[in-house]
């Protein structure tokens, strides 16, 4: 099909208007809902984590909502687009991250009956691990939000030609006013309905985009022709931007970060009503996460098939590759009103999604974490008085995002560079954590001085490919061309190749040469961004594991068995090593209850403010 049939757009009518108004009002509706009827959300508990007693379907959900945000929804086929099908590769990363997730991890945080994750890690190694952890989660997710805020706002502002901040204005209130609302549980059933909001939107441009296209044979064979079905690209080179091992790998890595460790992931699947629930969220929720990714792969193969001879980018219709979907979107649905707000809905159920959860887990770690356990009139407040507190932090992070999304309107790949600010911020964290669970050796000195190399580590890389950016031939995109635009712009007819591109006019700099560029840009920070999260991680691990072992000069402190992964209480003692923790019978104060919940002295830990070195 000719591409050139397809840069008449339609425009965002009456219908488009009123389909995209009601999403929001239901997810408004939902909060003002749990904060009406549910009495649960007048304590602190209830509007924090849902009072514990959430389900595995709406939670499982919920995960994959907040997972799949606005920037999945317009980066994602647009890296298909560029970069070709092996994106698709995640399906194997996801598998493997749900595993880790809920065998590795949630058992210990689970039955500890943690609020905060960074509670574990003063228990574990001492407040001031805990301190440094809760400061760099709230910078990571602030950041990341920032991005996620705007990227949807860009969608509408590209298709609709609303105003970008009053776009970005209107994403943060609504988030803040329903999660400010009704808590976690508003946040996780607006996750539900946005979820069903975000597959209705990707059904209805694959079944026009196909049906308009000649069928699903004629996308596929295009996409062959075209070289986007890349899936098997088994280079073992870490300096490919993406190969079958840089998304196993480092992916696994990256998002084992944010569902093993982070705070707004975790808070989620710690608010089921039991372990059992706990890990049926985790495994059902992978479900959707798979079909979600194949939704946007066969989008990203739909924008090939009729911009293959005209890309609008190249030929200057629009101004980022992030903007192509939504353009595309208004070709297909001329004539079908209501259709192109389905879209912008499911653009913005994503950010949705994403923001509040964001916003909900900043609160968390904020009172837990940082005002709590320092404020003596908080420490000893009411449930109530604790209530108004985390709503009160809910609108003042939700007014700093709205902030930090100026920031992201600086960048250029929305989807890399929100993966970049996870994996550099997320692999330490996710170290941190590692080296807590599975390493009893592990002190707080070791701890401290992990964190400070592994976050040294990732920042160098990260910063540092920001200032050199690989080159082409480590990024490989694929051919883009204006061959076959019916009506040329001012640029001069382009093609892409897999070494770069020289349209008329183009300078070349210092970052942009080989021979001109030092050579540790083309020996590190070259290296795939998947690739951050693993290097922040692997450092925290060896530095602490090295620094706690010559700090302790052979004197091991004992460690609370319930601290220690179960697989590692298992090794130990096979290897009879018994000196390294000491058991819960050896305390005597603590039981797991009915909901697997540990017990101190009869009352749940979840209960009691966690604010010592040790249970």
């Amino acid at each position: 099909m000719d591409g050139g049939d397809f840069h008449s757009r339609g425009s965002f009518g009456a219908w488009d208007y009123v389909v995209f108004a009601a999403m929001l009002l239901v997810s408004t509706a939902i909060g003002i809902y749990y904060a009406v009827f549910d009495r649960s959300q007048q304590t602190a508990g209830g509007f924090l984590v849902g009072g514990r007693q959430m389900s595995a379907a709406p939670v499982a959900l919920s995960l994959t909502a907040s997972f799949m945000s606005g920037v999945t929804v317009l980066g994602t086929p647009a890296e298909i687009y560029r970069f070709g099908a092996i994106f698709s590769c995640f399906s194997f990363t996801y598998l493997l991250v749900v595993l880790a997730t809920a065998e590795g991890f949630l058992p210990v945080f689970y039955r500890l009956g943690v609020t905060s994750t960074y509670e574990y890690l003063e228990m574990r190694f001492g407040q001031s691990v805990r301190l440094c952890a809760t400061a760099m989660y709230i910078v990571q997710t602030i950041l990341y939000t920032g991005i996620v805020i705007y990227a949807p706002a860009l969608a509408l502002n590209q298709v609709t030609g609303f105003n970008l901040w009053g776009a970005v204005v209107a994403t943060g209130a609504v988030c803040t006013l329903y999660c400010t609302l009704g808590g976690l549980k508003a946040v996780v059933w607006t996750d539900v309905f946005q979820c069903g909001v975000m597959v209705a939107g990707f059904i209805a441009v694959i079944v026009q985009g196909t049906n308009l296209a000649g069928g699903i044979n004629v996308v596929w064979e295009q996409a062959a022709n075209g070289s986007r079905l890349n899936f098997w690209d088994f280079d073992p080179d870490p300096l490919r931007r993406h190969t079958f091992w840089t998304i196993l790998a480092g992916g696994w890595f990256t998002w084992l970060a944010v569902y093993g460790v982070n705070q707004s992931q975790v808070q989620r699947y710690i608010a089921c009503r039991s372990m059992l629930q706990a890990k049926l969220a985790l495994y059902l929720n992978l479900v959707g996460l798979v079909l979600i990714l194949w939704c946007v792969v066969l989008c990203g193969l739909l924008i090939h098939t009729f911009y293959k001879d005209c890309d609008p980018f190249t030929n200057g219709e629009i101004s980022a590759p992030d903007q192509v979907l939504p353009y595309l979107v208004l070709s297909l649905f001329r004539g079908y009103p209501g259709l192109p707000g389905l879209f912008v809905a499911a653009a913005y159920s994503g950010t949705l999604s994403t923001v509040s959860s964001s916003i909900n887990a900043l609160a968390t770690v904020t009172l837990e974490d940082i005002l709590r356990p320092r404020l003596p009139f908080l420490r000893g407040a009411s449930e109530r008085k604790l209530s108004w507190t985390s709503k009160g932090l809910s609108v003042f992070f939700g007014g700093v995002c709205i902030v930090m999304s100026l920031v992201a309107s600086l960048l250029g790949n929305v989807l890399q560079a929100a993966l970049s600010i996870l994996g550099m911020m997320g692999g330490p964290l996710l170290g941190l954590f590692i080296l807590g669970i599975y390493f009893p050796w592990a002190n707080e000195l070791g701890a401290l001085a992990g964190l400070l190399v592994g976050l040294f580590l990732s920042l160098w890389v990260g910063i540092g490919a920001q200032l050199y950016p690989a080159l082409p031939i480590k990024t490989r995109p694929l051919p883009l061309t204006t061959a076959g635009c019916n009506v040329m712009s001012n640029y001069t007819t382009t093609i892409f190749t897999p070494t770069g591109f020289t349209p008329t006019g183009f300078t070349p700099t210092v970052a942009d040469v080989p021979n001109m560029r030092p050579t540790i840009a083309e020996e590190w920070y070259s290296i795939s961004y998947l690739y951050y999260s693993a290097v922040g991680c692997i450092g925290v691990v060896v530095a602490g594991f090295i620094v706690s072992i010559i700090s302790s000069r052979g004197r091991v402190r004992p460690v609370n068995s319930r601290l220690i992964h179960p697989l590692v209480q298992t090794l130990l003692r096979l290897l009879r090593v018994h000196s390294l923790t000491y058991t819960d019978e050896e305390e005597g104060t603590e039981k797991e209850n009915a909901n697997g919940f540990v017990e101190k002295d009869g009352i749940p830990a979840a209960d009691i403010s966690l604010h010592s070195t040790k249970l």
